[in-house]
C-alpha cells in the first residue's frame, strides 16, 4: 500500500474500515497529508494488530 493509494481513496477505505470494525471513529480514521504513520499507529492500538497486519487489510478492502 503506497502513500498516493491511502490518500486517492481514503473516503471509500475509511467507509470499509468503519464497516469491518465498528468501534473505530472519525478522529481515529483521521488522515493527514504526510502523516501515515500516525494513522497506522492509531489503527494498530485501536485495532490490536500490526502495522503490516493493517497494511495488508487496507490492501484487501
Amino acid at each position: 500500500m503506497d502513500k498516493l493509494n491511502i490518500k486517492g481513496n481514503w473516503n471509500e477505505l475509511a467507509g470499509k474500515l468503519k464497516q469491518k470494525f465498528a468501534d473505530l471513529t472519525d478522529d481515529d480514521l483521521l488522515f493527514k497529508e504526510g502523516k501515515e504513520e500516525e494513522l497506522l499507529g492509531r489503527l494498530q492500538q485501536k485495532l490490536g494488530k500490526t502495522k503490516e497486519q493493517i497494511r495488508k487489510l487496507m490492501a484487501k478492502l
